[in-house]
């Protein structure tokens, strides 16, 4: 019996950040109806609001940071959402606060930390992303920058992404009477978010409109139409009887969805004439984790520093 124990303490000590059981209860109808109704509440605005804010920072420049973020969030192997809420606040605070070019990288870095504290039972450690910065930042920076990013969006943190709508829409979706694999639609939808958060014309749309595409957009490519006798039609008035959304508004989200897959293995350089460094990417580097001291974030809204 005790080496039994010794066993299952090993392995829990191995896997200490395991997930829990998704709850049936948080797929309730009621839960949906809570989302679609907070969604307005952290819902981005239009283009055009950005532009009129930001007398330096350009779209090109949001998407290189944005993508810069997402692989700093691959390697460091966050949650899923992590990545789509430190987007989400860097895009609001975009569209209330100019800042300079130079000072892009410094709020996602921010944008980041915010998230993975929210999210992850382990946040990333200070020091990791100011390495990932090619020490471009100091953590002092990010200290300053953090309750900056805090104040500006009143600590609203806990927006709704289009990962929240995911399994509530696949469930309602009669794709268990089919022979397609629910867990395949559902990775699928999720990397065609993840690709839509660094890309601009997608501020203008809620959460669930974008979840809807995206769920469209991968049940198209594995032909939905033959496997389940439906058209894509049919199966956009399916979403809008559950989201309310209109038709129309998800048929074009969707076709922006299918120009951004088609487009996807363009890049696009930043204009020449733009002094705006590039951030570098996390595979040119990889943070010496034996030389950090430290595993905590080690910000002002440390966990341990506030007193409740």
């Amino acid at each position: 019996m005790a080496e039994i124990m010794d066993l299952v303490c090993c392995e829990i000590a191995e896997n200490n950040e395991n997930k829990a059981y998704d709850d049936p209860a948080l797929l309730e109808d009621r839960v949906l109806l809570n989302l679609l109704k907070t969604e307005d509440r952290y819902a981005l605005v239009c283009t055009s609001t950005f532009i009129t804010i930001q007398s330096e920072v350009t779209q090109q420049m949001m998407k290189v940071v944005s993508e810069w973020m997402m692989e700093v969030c691959e390697e460091q192997k966050c949650q899923e959402d992590v990545y789509l809420l430190a987007v989400n606040y860097m895009y609001r605070f975009l569209t209330l606060c100019n800042i300079r070019k130079n000072q892009l990288q410094l709020l996602g870095t921010t944008c980041m930390l915010l998230a993975s504290k929210l999210r992850e039972p382990s946040p990333i450690a200070a020091e990791i992303l100011v390495y990932y910065t090619d020490n471009s930042i100091t953590k002092h920076d990010l200290m300053r920058w953090e309750l900056l990013v805090l104040s500006k969006l009143k600590w609203n943190l806990s927006a709704v992404t289009p990962l929240d709508f995911v399994k509530h829409l696949l469930m309602r979706l009669p794709i268990q009477r089919t022979d397609i694999d629910p867990d395949m639609v559902m990775n699928h939808a999720k990397t065609l978010i993840g690709l839509c958060a660094s890309e601009h014309r997608f501020m203008a749309y809620h959460p669930s409109m974008i979840a809807s595409a995206c769920i469209a957009s991968a049940l198209v490519g594995i032909n939905w139409e033959r496997r389940s006798g439906q058209s894509l039609d049919d199966l956009l008035h399916l979403l809008h009887r559950i989201t309310k959304t209109e038709v129309d508004y998800l048929e074009e989200c969707l076709s922006q969805v299918e120009e951004m897959v088609r487009r996807s293995s363009i890049s696009v350089d930043v204009s020449a004439e733009s002094t705006y460094c590039e951030p570098k990417r996390p595979s040119e580097f990889t943070p010496p984790l034996e030389k950090i001291q430290h595993k905590t974030a080690l910000t002002p809204t440390d966990v341990y520093d506030v007193r409740f």
